[in-house]
């Protein structure tokens, strides 16, 4: 249609006319060759920022996601945030030596399968316990009020199984790994009381998510392939754009609206042409979700 004048060219692209259709979306789609990486299974980690952070999408910040219009970014986050539950419970009592993980440290921290090989690292050995008075002493500079008092916060995920994770001060953490350590050692049993958040994903949000969306993982070179932007520019589909991975090079989660034609083909192609099904994925970590206390 380039002999139209400009103004019956911009009248045609309003009204659809020219457009590609459905099926040459799809078959462009699934002929894309970008490289697609499956996304990781879990791994035992003692940081509570270790991918995937689904707690994160509780309080998902209005722009969190990215995207040209702002109702379909709203739209979105509206059904994300319904992925995951939150159930905050207070316990009479706990075992310090049953916590093995921590909140409060930089996401790039390099990964720990546990308290006892953190507590090895230079940082942690530089708290010196060597008698219970340095324990008392150092199990107090991290929980206010101990011993006397003093009340543990702890976060627990599903998809994380039982593991307990300490939310205290980020220049505590050390010598809280330091005192679990040392009671473990010793066989101290440390028992104080604990404000509990458990995060588990809603099968019934899940649902809903994947009734409404497909949802892709996108490597970041896709961002800048001409191919693949053409077919989501050029339509003016709807479409969002979530960031929610913190490890560098994450892929970026692309939520295409199943009711809209276009981005449902682009969708469906995509996933020939080889993403990866975020829905899919979290299905899979439904069991751990079941299974893990209530």
């Amino acid at each position: 249609m380039s002999f139209l004048p400009p103004s019956l060219v911009a009248l045609a692209q309003r009204l659809g006319l020219g457009r590609r259709t459905p099926r040459h979306l799809l078959h462009k789609a699934r002929a894309l060759r970008l490289p697609f990486q499956p996304l990781p299974p879990v791994q035992e980690n003692i940081w509570w920022q270790a991918d995937p952070p689904l707690q994160r999408l509780v309080e998902l910040p209005r722009d969190a996601l990215s995207g040209p219009v702002q109702e379909d970014k709203a739209d979105a986050r509206a059904v994300l945030m319904r992925l995951v539950e939150r159930e905050q419970s207070g316990l009479d009592g706990i075992d310090l030596r049953q916590i093995d993980g921590l909140v409060g440290k930089d996401p790039q921290a390099p990964p720990h399968e546990g308290l006892a090989t953190y507590s090895a690292t230079p940082e942690c050995r530089a708290v010196r316990i060597i008698s219970y008075k340095d324990f008392v002493r150092t199990l107090g500079q991290a929980v206010a009020g101990y011993p006397e008092g003093g009340r543990l916060q702890l976060f627990q995920a599903a998809w994380r199984g039982e593991r307990l994770f300490w939310a205290g001060e980020s220049q505590h953490l050390p010598a809280f790994a330091a005192a679990v350590a040392y009671a473990r050692r010793r066989g101290l049993e440390v028992v104080l009381p604990a404000e509990l958040t458990r995060y588990r994903l809603s099968e019934s949000g899940l649902a809903g998510l994947r009734r409404r969306y497909h949802v892709l993982a996108m490597p970041t070179q896709a961002w800048s392939d001409p191919a693949f932007m053409g077919l989501l520019l050029d339509q003016g589909m709807p479409y969002a754009r979530l960031a929610l991975l913190r490890r560098s090079g994450a892929p970026e989660f692309l939520l295409l609206p199943r009711r809209h034609p276009a981005a449902n083909a682009l969708g469906e192609g995509l996933y020939q042409a080889g993403a990866p099904d975020v829905t899919g994925f979290l299905v899979g970590l439904l069991p751990a979700a079941d299974s893990a206390p209530g």
